[in-house]
Order: C-alpha cells, then sequence, then structure tokens
C-alpha cells in the first residue's frame, strides 16, 4: 500500500508549488500599486500647479490640435488715439473654427459685438471682419475721454480665450508759438507756427482760417505759404509776405483731431512803440502792455464820472 501512498503525494506537490506561486504574484502586484500611489499624485500636484485653476494640461497642449483657436500676439495692444480720432483694436484669432469672437468693455462687461453683429445701442462701436480673415478689429468711432480703458477680446472656448487691449485717448490741443497778439507793419512778413505735440504720430491735416476764410497757398492774394512737418511734433507754419492793413484779423490752427488755436494779428503803418509786437518777444510782456492799457482806460472813465 506504500507505492500508491507515494504517488499520490507526488501529484499534490506540484499543485502546492502552483498556488504559492500564485500568492508571490499576487503580492508584488500590490507592492507595485502601493509604489505607484504617490506618482500618481505627484502628477495631480503638478497638474494642477499648471492649470492654476483655469487650464489643464490637456487643455495647454491644445496649441498642438489644429481645431483649437489661439490668439495672435503680434498685434498692438497698448493703442492710443485722440478725442475724435476713429480707434481700433486689432483682434486675430488663428484657427477660429465654429467659434465665435467677442468683444467686450471690461469697466462694465458690456457686450459689445459677439461675431458680426453689435451688442450695443451706440452705433460708434462696430466689429471689421473682412470675408475669410482671421482678424476681428473692434472700430469706435469719435472716441472720447470715457472710452478709455480696457477691452477684452474673447473666444468662446471652454475655458474661454480673452486678449485684453487698452486704449488711451487724449485731447490734443494746438497752440501758436508767441504773443496772442501779434503786431506787424505793412510790408513785412508774418510768420504763425502752430504746434500739436500731443497725440498719436498720426494727427492728420492742419488748416488755417483767417476769420471765417480758409488761408490757401493758392489764394488770389498770393504771398502764402502753408509747411507741415513731423518732429517731436507737428507743426504747421503760415508765412504770408508783404503784409497788408486788409491781413489784419484773427488767424486760427485748427487740425482734424486736436482743438483749434488763435492769435490776433494787427499790421499797422509805422513803429507802433506802446504795441509794435515783432513776434520775439514773450506773450507776458505783451499782456502787461494790455493791461497798462485797461488799467488807464478805466482809471480816466473813473475820473471823468467822479469830477462830474
Amino acid at each position: 500500500m506504500s507505492p500508491p501512498h507515494c504517488i499520490i503525494m507526488d501529484v499534490t506537490r506540484p499543485h502546492c508549488s502552483h498556488r504559492s506561486n500564485m500568492f508571490v504574484v499576487a503580492g508584488l502586484l500590490a507592492l507595485l500599486f502601493v509604489l505607484c500611489q504617490p506618482v500618481k499624485g505627484l502628477a495631480q500636484h503638478q497638474q494642477q500647479q499648471v492649470s492654476g485653476g483655469e487650464f489643464t494640461v490637456e487643455e495647454l497642449n491644445h496649441g498642438n490640435d489644429s481645431s483649437y483657436p489661439f490668439f495672435d500676439f503680434n498685434v498692438p495692444r497698448n493703442v492710443t488715439t485722440a478725442v475724435g480720432q476713429t480707434a481700433f483694436l486689432h483682434c486675430r484669432v488663428e484657427q477660429l473654427g465654429d467659434k465665435a469672437v467677442s468683444w467686450i468693455r471690461k469697466r462694465d462687461l458690456h457686450i459689445l459685438t459677439a461675431a458680426i453683429y453689435t451688442y450695443t445701442s451706440d452705433a460708434r462701436f462696430q466689429v471689421v471682419r473682412p470675408e475669410r480673415s482671421e482678424n476681428w478689429t473692434l472700430q469706435i468711432k469719435f472716441p472720447q475721454l470715457r472710452d478709455a480703458g480696457i477691452y477684452e477680446c474673447q473666444v468662446n472656448t471652454e475655458p474661454k480665450l480673452s486678449l485684453a487691449f487698452r486704449l488711451n485717448v487724449i485731447e490734443a490741443k494746438a497752440r501758436i508759438l508767441g504773443p496772442a497778439d501779434l503786431y506787424v507793419k505793412t510790408g513785412s512778413t508774418i510768420s504763425l507756427s502752430c504746434v500739436i505735440s500731443q497725440g498719436p504720430h498720426d494727427l492728420g491735416t492742419v488748416f488755417w482760417y483767417h476769420g471765417p476764410t480758409i488761408v490757401d497757398y493758392d489764394s488770389p492774394r498770393g504771398g502764402v505759404k502753408i509747411e507741415t512737418e513731423w518732429t517731436d511734433a507737428l507743426t504747421s507754419r503760415l508765412r504770408i509776405t508783404n503784409a497788408r492793413i486788409t491781413d489784419s484779423g484773427n488767424y486760427t490752427c485748427i487740425p482734424t483731431i486736436a482743438a483749434p488755436a488763435s492769435v490776433m494779428v494787427h499790421v499797422i503803418n509805422g513803429e507802433h512803440p506802446a504795441a509794435m509786437q515783432h513776434g520775439n518777444k514773450n506773450h507776458s510782456n505783451g499782456l502787461l502792455n494790455n493791461l497798462s492799457l485797461l488799467f488807464v482806460h478805466s482809471f480816466t472813465v473813473f475820473l471823468i464820472k467822479w469830477l462830474r
């Protein structure tokens, strides 16, 4: 009977060994799972750091996805214009697909435009987008000082994409160099210089007026020359040769996008010591002379009334 018993023992040994191997493999898998947990936690922490609560790693990698929109940052985002000069904010979105572009005014979160439609009663605002173009330009006609601020170009992705633009609106003012009252002799040259130093580079055109009449270099009078140049500022120079009595009056420099400036020109015969100005004396001297004349006139009137 012992031989059969030995055979049974030999058969059961491999069976027991197989079960032991299964336990060993299960233990190794469990150990590997435990060791992998910190790595997974670290990956999640890194993902949260990159996302900042808004974008995940997968979302940041959407730039490699040919169907995901993105902004072209090679556009001016700090734009300066003058009061009355049309402003343009250029937003360029690549790979827009089926998404829509909107313009938002940041100060009150007002939706100005969405796609090609305008959602404000202010007709000065409009989106300009040529057909099949990536440019979505916000046009603001006749901007005022109150229009300055932040405007956002947004794309309705999830999460949304937005790009901020700053609009600066300034009130450019012209000034005519020299005294407010200019006295010149007949036959001499009237020389006036109008300067606009504050404003965007493109300040448009400058017009000169003599009273209500525009001054033109090809006027029948002749002897009129107008020069306009850009240096650190926009300067327009008006020269009228062989001054006549009829050239007296108010001269106004009117830029297309800046507040105008005026000067009073007096063409007189011969010297006038009390009032003669040749354009090379400062404005304070002219003002002092005018105040002195006003004082003498007022005192004389008072004295006559008192004697009566």
